[in-house]
């Protein structure tokens, strides 16, 4: 008779299977790419992340006759709590063979752990946060995903809903080809336009010279743009300066916008190459010379992910966001982009979709997450 058994991971050896386990699960599956493996360390808590300075987690490894079938981690997010006022855990990194049982188990183990923290509800999946990637994906198992989205087994939605979740909220993603993103609907120029004069708006790519404070300011700019978006939590300090570092080589001047009036930030945007093109072939490893092959084949990306275009509270209804956006087209188009992704915009968002929409993008993905008692 089989024994399965889900622990919590303790040792060198436990951490080494829970990672391990993500590439046994999709070997063979062409849409699947992997994880940088040295950033995956430490969202999963295993080296240091400045998210857990103000959260706590637990990873768990789920084992049958001592073979490892499913994983899960358990996040205790209390900037989350705090600001919202709940008593929210979450979960986050969810792989599973397609067993009920087996997912059962690692999910309800999950919530003992943060019904023990003191939790009364559980969300997820974030990985480990809504400011990094997240949603499971039910919508566009067809591709591959872009740079910094989720992939998982089609299943994953039936496993999740089987143990009593329900979706609260879904992201979609939408493709754009370039040609159609030249070719706006007259009534966005004009907001553009009109925007442009009414503000005396000046947009300028992010400046090489100055790139770290500009990467610092589109972070506070991003902060403080979605005070009222639907489950937000600012980042910290710890967390601005890491994502400055780690973005510091990934970004392409050229395809940012900050937006300036009188002289100061209150709009930013970027477009992130898909680096996935680039991270399927050194296997997630940026070491010993993965780096250099990402950093040198870049310009070969032809895909492009616009992750966010923010502009302050005081601003967002007088189009200012379409004003960041236009700067960065004509940069992109030099390039070589063939396709611009929209990823990811909030179900609830209507604004944002109608704009994307009303352009000629299609979507092409749908993310969900669940919440359900504990």
């Amino acid at each position: 008779m089989s024994e399965t058994v889900c622990n919590p991971v303790t040792s060198r050896s436990d951490r080494k299977a829970f990672l391990q386990f993500e590439r046994d699960h999709y070997q063979g599956d062409p849409n699947w790419v992997p994880p940088l493996w040295g950033e995956r360390k430490k969202l999963v808590g295993f080296k240091h992340h400045p998210f857990y300075d103000d959260a706590a987690c637990q990873a768990f490894l789920l084992r049958r006759d001592g073979k490892p079938i499913g994983r899960i981690l358990a996040i205790v997010n209390h900037g989350h709590n705090r600001l919202h006022k709940e008593k929210r855990g979450f979960f986050g990194f969810f792989e599973c063979i397609d067993d009920s049982e087996a997912a059962n188990l690692l999910l309800s183990t999950a919530a003992n752990w943060l019904a023990e923290q003191g939790m009364t509800d559980v969300r997820g999946p974030v990985n480990p946060s809504l400011n990094y990637e997240c949603g499971l994906l039910v919508d566009g198992f067809d591709s591959p995903p872009t740079f910094l989205m989720t992939y998982n087994k089609d299943y994953y939605g039936d496993l999740i809903q089987q143990c009593g979740f329900e979706k609260v909220q879904d992201l979609y993603s939408y493709d754009a080809r370039i040609e159609i993103m030249e070719d706006l609907d007259p009534k966005l120029m004009f907001v553009i336009k009109e925007a442009t004069k009414r503000f005396k708006v000046n947009c300028r790519p992010i400046n090489r010279k100055q790139f770290s404070k500009d990467v610092r300011s589109f972070l506070e700019i991003y902060n403080l743009s979605l005070q009222q978006t639907w489950g937000y939590v600012p980042m910290s300090e710890g967390e601005i300066d890491e994502q400055s570092a780690g973005l510091k080589h990934l970004i392409v001047p050229e395809l940012t916008s900050i937006a300036e009036i009188d002289g100061k930030p209150v709009g930013a945007g970027f477009g992130l190459l898909d680096y996935n093109q680039i991270i399927k072939k050194i296997d997630g490893r940026l070491f010993p010379f993965g780096w250099l092959r990402l950093l040198m084949d870049k310009r070969k990306v032809d895909r492009l992910r616009l992750i966010s275009t923010n502009v302050l509270p005081e601003y967002q209804k007088w189009g200012l966001g379409l004003v960041t956006l236009a700067r960065i087209l004509p940069d992109a188009v030099t390039y070589g982009i063939q396709v611009g992704e929209f990823s990811w915009v909030l179900e609830s968002n209507s604004l944002s979709r109608g704009t994307i929409e009303r352009g000629g993008a299609t979507r092409t993905k749908v993310h969900r997450i669940y919440d359900r008692s504990i």
